[in-house]
């Protein structure tokens, strides 16, 4: 029997994830939806194994603004699925119901969900739910997903709709001069929406609008464009407004009319007077930034520190106890000695090394998962849209980004959430500037061997150059590649809320379980590579001293393009390339090519260095491309190896140019 096929639809911070993990549990899987990077979740009901859910992104309208609207209308146009469950804010219904009116002309069969109404009727307001599913026509299930109530009402209601499909209501809320441009357009238009199967209504109201992709789908002459844009202008003319805001105008007046007869709100819910009274700090205009800033340092000292840092420890201690035995156990079956170098030097040491952030990374995401679900991030994303917007970026840019100073991986991941794919593709190419965790060992190395008393200032330069650099790119980019104007930021700051526990548990697995397919595929290889880079000359004659290794010739090459920057030794050149696969490998590869311990590399490194080329190699391994892991994320990310590689290549073009004017002008005074 082949599975209904059910779409789960509605506003951001409506509660849609949290009725998901209710309806399906850990019956679901993650991926992404065909040509774009907008997740895509689909589960089991636990309760109606014969239909599979889809957990669509969070919309305010289905106009094609962003991947998330385009992703949301496309799969329901083309897929055409059984039922639409419409999950409904109860506390700020009449926003909420601004979407539903445009998935009702979509003319799919479906039920709302009206969601929060605890919350509802402890603040001694009330819904007539009855009245307003007369009025709509439309099935309305009262339910709290936080609290599970009323969910085994909607699986009831879901099963009689799938065995007793409802005649679908077809709603004609517009009137005046909108309602004669919408009729006449539909004229118009009748046979293309009937040929490519559109709603018709949903069709003329997209073109009213303004809507390109609904033109170029519905392949309309040019002289039926210009008759329906005639029709447009002197809708607006008429009404004095353009045809968006006429729009809108029509949708919130029907609106505050059904609500008026089935609505009775005396008052604002608790949670919105509680979020009203914390955001005169959070969002405040000068106290808003260092609280968060304040927050998110909390956050990293806790996730690097406290308990991340420890729990990393532990595993790299169980990595390497399992390394060591690995190794007892393949002496003792005799194999190869190139064979035993492979697997424990290429594939335990590279994997294990990037395994080790495990701890971090499900830490890391924990606490994001908090601040996400509890609706403080999108307070984070308006506070921040004013600054970052003068570098063609939006606000939600700034929470990836923040993510850049502890793990370029998690904080390219971050990227998902940017309805623009303008705003997220730049986002991923400055996101590697904010400096890692992972480098600093490095920062640690090379001001232990040469700025020994000036080590916080050092450390504070690096990281402001990482941001310097990304401000100016920013400009750069605004005004070459990326071109044209970032998404208008419109975002409902929802209300405070208790982060449901099953929902953050499950995007912590999400994510750890998309790292670990990582670090065993294109880590895995990469690791492998790179190792039998060092081992082998070019005759592939297997090698103990690797200065005669294929990387090596690799790193003396390298060497002569790095000259003007200061440092021309192949093996400070070999350790910008094992730097690729992890960076804290710079260490380790300095450390192996010296033939010292982490102990003697200050009295090592200046037989490759000086101060100055030492802090030019610094600032180049601040800048240049991210290690292995976050390359790979960035090519899931673009969903392209091309766009991947170039990415790649500014980051290391930007690092050189960065490096040569430190080392060039620096000389000149010292």
């Amino acid at each position: 029997m082949k599975q209904a096929l059910l779409a789960l639809a509605g506003n951001q911070n409506s509660g849609k994830t949290t009725l998901f993990n209710v309806l399906t549990g850990s019956n679901q899987h993650v991926g992404n939806f065909p040509g774009v990077t907008v997740e895509k979740k689909v589960g089991q009901i636990k309760a109606l194994k014969e239909a599979a859910l889809v957990d669509l992104p969070g919309i305010y309208s289905l106009s094609p603004y962003t991947n998330e609207e385009i992703v949301t209308r496309d799969f329901i146009l083309k897929e055409r699925p059984q039922l639409i469950i419409n999950i409904v804010d109860a506390t700020n219904i009449e926003r909420n119901l601004y979407l539903t009116l445009q998935l009702m002309e979509l003319q799919v069969p479906m039920i709302i969900a009206l969601n929060m109404m605890d919350e509802v009727i402890q603040s001694g307001n009330s819904i007539d739910t009855e009245r307003l599913s007369k009025q709509l026509g439309v099935e309305i299930i009262p339910i709290s997903a936080a609290h599970k109530q009323g969910i085994n009402e909607l699986i009831r209601a879901i099963k009689k709709m799938l065995k007793q499909p409802q005649a679908i209501p077809k709603p004609d809320f517009c009137t005046g001069e909108v309602h004669r441009a919408l009729h006449a357009i539909a004229h118009i238009i009748e046979d293309h929406a009937k040929q490519n199967e559109y709603p018709l209504r949903f069709a003329a109201t997209k073109l009213v609008e303004g809507d390109q992709v609904m033109q170029e789908v519905l392949q309309l002459h040019e002289d039926d464009i210009h008759i329906i844009e005639e029709i447009v202008r002197s809708m607006e003319h008429a009404l004095a407004t353009d045809r968006e805001a006429a729009l809108a105008d029509m949708r919130y007046s029907y609106i505050e009319a059904i609500c008026k007869d089935s609505v009775c709100k005396l008052q604002e819910t608790y949670s919105q007077q509680r979020s009203e009274r914390i955001d005169r700090w959070l969002t405040h205009k000068y106290l808003g930034i260092p609280i968060f800033i304040g927050i998110m340092l909390t956050i990293f000292y806790i996730t690097f520190s406290i308990v991340g840092g420890v729990l990393q420890e532990w595993l790299e201690i169980g990595i390497e106890v399992f390394s060591e035995q690995f190794s007892l156990l393949l002496s003792n079956m005799h194999v190869s000695t190139w064979l035993h170098e492979l697997l424990i030097n290429g594939v335990c040491s590279g994997v294990g090394s990037v395994l080790s952030f495990l701890p971090i990374i499900v830490i890391l995401f924990f606490f994001l998962s908090l601040l996400e679900d509890s609706g403080y991030m999108a307070r984070v994303a308006f506070v921040m849209d004013r600054s970052l917007r003068k570098i063609g970026l939006s606000g939600r840019s700034f929470v990836p980004m923040l993510i850049g100073f502890g793990c370029s991986v998690p904080a390219i991941m971050a990227t998902r959430t940017l309805s623009s794919e303008r705003d997220r593709k730049m986002t991923i190419l400055l996101t590697p500037f904010m400096s890692c965790s992972a480098k600093l060992p490095i920062y640690g190395m090379i001001t232990a061997a040469f700025f020994p008393n000036h080590a916080a200032i050092i450390l504070v330069s690096v990281y402001l150059l990482g941001i310097l650099v990304a401000i100016i790119s920013g400009f750069l980019l605004k005004k070459t590649v990326f071109q044209g104007e970032c998404v208008p930021f419109v975002m409902e700051l929802p209300a405070y809320r208790i982060p449901a526990a099953k929902s953050v548990i499950l995007h912590m697995w999400d994510k750890a379980k998309d790292f670990l397919h990582r670090a065993f595929t294109v880590i895995f290889a990469a690791s492998i590579l790179i190792w039998f880079l060092q081992s082998f000359d070019w005759q592939l004659h297997y090698l103990n001293d690797s200065s005669q290794s294929i990387l090596a010739s690799i790193g003396s090459m390298l060497a002569k393009i790095l000259t003007p920057l200061g440092f021309n030794d192949w093996r400070a050149a070999t350790a910008l390339i094992s730097g690729i696969t992890a960076k804290e490998s710079v260490v380790s590869t300095l450390s192996v090519l010296t033939q010292g311990n982490d102990a003697m590399l200050t009295q090592t490194l200046p037989q490759i260095f000086t101060p100055l080329s030492a802090y030019s190699f610094l600032a180049f391994t601040v800048l240049y491309m991210p290690c292995i892991a976050a390359f790979a994320a960035t090519k899931r990310e673009l969903g392209s190896w091309r766009e991947a590689l170039l990415t790649a290549a500014y980051q290391t073009t930007a690092a050189y140019i960065v490096a040569l004017l430190i080392y060039q002008i620096g000389s000149l005074f010292l």
